[in-house]
């Protein structure tokens, strides 16, 4: 199914989530909310065109009376700001060739950790990890001596320090993968991989086909140059192979973009038969395939850790991304693909356009700290298996009626509450706590009951923010 009619139209979800403390100004709460979208407006959050949820969609997501919204929307539309149609719903008139949500260049405002410093005392919506003490010590240790060569240098390297590709290349290499360091490129962060594969590869109305659901900054990068997604379901073990089959038979999609390892936000790792059963059927297609492994690095089980799936796929259409963030700190902001090398060129004179080099001191660190990669794995193991166990029994007592799958792997929890999610996010908003809806990960909006819970956090200040949801 694709998403190209309706990629105008804003969930209630994504516009609760764009709004932040709207109604933490003194107004009354028409005048507000009415401000704040008007502001969404004018800062080309919201695009000329875009299709807001109907009222009572919006107010059921933001728990306030429909009257409320309808004034807000009567408000925005004297302001010549929005337009009623009937059977169309309320478009947004902005200025000509804005571009924002709904546009061929938006994000939906992502974790709210990462949009700045926040005066919430409780926010479970990031996964991100804090970092190793290895890091610190690893960073304290740098010396002149290290640092001579490289700043004699003019500091550029686009395609990534290369004692750091070495290091990666390495890694694969020892997981039973030979690469070579002309094999993988070094990126800010694991997401602008996803972007940049995605401004690489696909050009606009290309079909791409992901799991449903998802991580959602691959649907942002994915929105964002004009793709048509098409979402094959996940079951209780992963992504739908079957089912992917059957599509693969009346569609060529231009790539497939899979999580097979600790996929986030479900947490499920793809069992082996099914793994085979996924690189058999991209060799015969001959479907250029994206391998987000991000959360590889964090599986609860380390027994359970294998090779990458593109190891599977020698030599095919395969581009494998992963991260520093999650097994050593979010703050390094390295990231990298791992691809043929002339697939890694094609990337590299991509990522000058926008990017000319990244940090060399995080590439510097990161390649020292890869060495120590088991014993890093062995930290953030215990780590997570404690902190998991301790919020699970935390969920059982404060919410006994809400369910979820025990992951294999990631660091958040996909928590089905029974109820509207985006209503109680915007509830517990209010109450000082914020977490992440299900419909964020959704490619149509979907799981509309589910929330996605970073379980890493301490046991006291989880209890308390779920407490605030109650």
């Amino acid at each position: 199914m694709s998403t190209r009619a309706a990629d105008s139209r804003v969930e209630a979800a994504t516009l609760c989530r764009l709004l932040g403390d709207w109604s933490d100004t003194g107004r009354t709460l028409p005048d507000a909310l009415a401000a704040a979208i008007g502001a969404l407006v004018e800062a080309s959050v919201l695009r000329d065109g875009a299709i807001l949820p109907s009222q009572r969609a919006l107010a059921d997501a933001l728990g306030v009376s429909r009257v409320t919204v309808a004034e807000a929307y009567e408000m925005l539309g004297t302001a010549d700001l929005l337009a009623a149609r009937q059977g169309s719903g309320s478009r947004v008139r902005g200025r000509p060739g804005a571009t924002g949500w709904g546009s061929s260049n938006t994000t939906e405002g992502r974790l709210a950790s990462h949009t700045g410093h926040q005066t919430h005392s409780i926010d479970l919506t990031s996964g991100a990890l804090p970092g190793l003490p290895m890091v610190a010590e690893t960073l304290a240790s740098l010396r002149a001596e290290d640092l001579a060569d490289l700043v004699s240098g003019d500091g550029y390297y686009p395609a990534g320090l290369p004692v750091l590709r070495a290091a990666i290349a390495d890694r694969y290499t020892r997981e039973g993968w030979p690469t070579d360091p002309d094999e993988v490129l070094v990126t800010g962060g694991a997401q602008q991989a996803v972007w940049l594969i995605a401004h690489t590869f696909v050009s606009s109305g290309d079909e791409v086909v992901v799991e449903e659901p998802t991580y959602r900054g691959s649907l942002e990068a994915f929105r964002a140059c004009g793709a048509r997604l098409l979402a094959v379901p996940m079951g209780p073990h992963g992504l739908d192979v079957s089912h992917l089959a059957r599509l693969l038979e009346s569609r060529q999609p231009r790539l497939l973009y899979v999580q097979p390892t600790a996929h986030n936000p479900t947490g499920v790792t793809l069992p082996q038969p099914e793994r085979r059963r996924l690189a058999e059927l991209v060799r015969r297609h001959e479907l250029l395939t994206v391998e987000d492994s991000c959360t590889a690095d964090v599986l609860l089980d380390r027994g359970s850790r294998r090779p990458p799936w593109g190891s599977l796929l020698p030599g095919g259409p395969v581009l494998t991304i992963g991260t520093a963030s999650k097994l050593l700190w979010g703050g390094l902001r390295v990231g990298w693909i791992r691809g043929s090398a002339g697939a890694v060129t094609r990337l590299t004179e991509a990522r000058k356009a926008v990017d000319m080099a990244g940090p060399v001191l995080d590439q510097l660190v990161t390649a020292r700290l890869l060495a120590r990669a088991d014993e890093a794995l062995a930290e953030r193991h215990a780590q997570l298996a404690t902190s998991l166990e301790r919020a699970s029994d935390v969920l059982a007592e404060v919410h006994p009626d809400w369910t979820w799958t025990p992951p294999s792997g990631g660091t958040g929890l996909w928590v089905d509450t029974g109820t509207d999610a985006v209503a109680l996010a915007e509830r517990g908003r209010r109450h000082g706590v914020r977490v992440v809806p299900g419909p964020t990960s959704s490619v149509f909006g979907s799981f509309g009951t589910h929330l996605r819970l970073p379980y890493w956090h301490p046991a006291d200040q989880f209890r308390e923010g779920l407490r605030r949801l109650r």
